[in-house]
């Protein structure tokens, strides 16, 4: 399945996330500079963010993934008493297309 654009930022944004946080651990992990309190607590305030934004995101996939299921679901109930309808009352369907396709053509032929 192709991905959406939304899905292609999220990526694009995650792997940029990713880089950044890289770097960063990169220049806490120098020796001069670890051996500070300071820098010590705020590489565990980094860490502490990272895995909730991490927790985060997921939560937000799973939510989004399930929204999705939800309304394919609910598509799929409609397609079906469409069907059904359709089957039961095959005169009707036909009476409301012609009704609609003559509405067209009239509209279509006052251009």
């Amino acid at each position: 399945m192709p991905r959406s654009k939304t899905q292609n930022l999220a990526a694009a944004s995650q792997a940029e996330l990713e880089n950044l946080l890289a770097d960063l651990r990169t220049l806490l992990d120098k020796e001069e500079i670890s051996a500070l309190p300071e820098v010590r607590a705020i590489r565990e305030r980094v860490e502490e963010g990272i895995e909730s934004v991490r927790d985060t995101a997921s939560s937000l996939a799973h939510e989004a993934a399930e929204r999705a299921r939800e309304a394919a679901r609910r598509a799929k109930e409609a397609a079906e008493v469409a069907d059904k309808y359709a089957h039961e009352e095959p005169w009707r369907v036909a009476g409301v297309a012609l009704g609609l396709g003559a509405l067209i053509g009239f509209l279509m032929s006052r251009r």
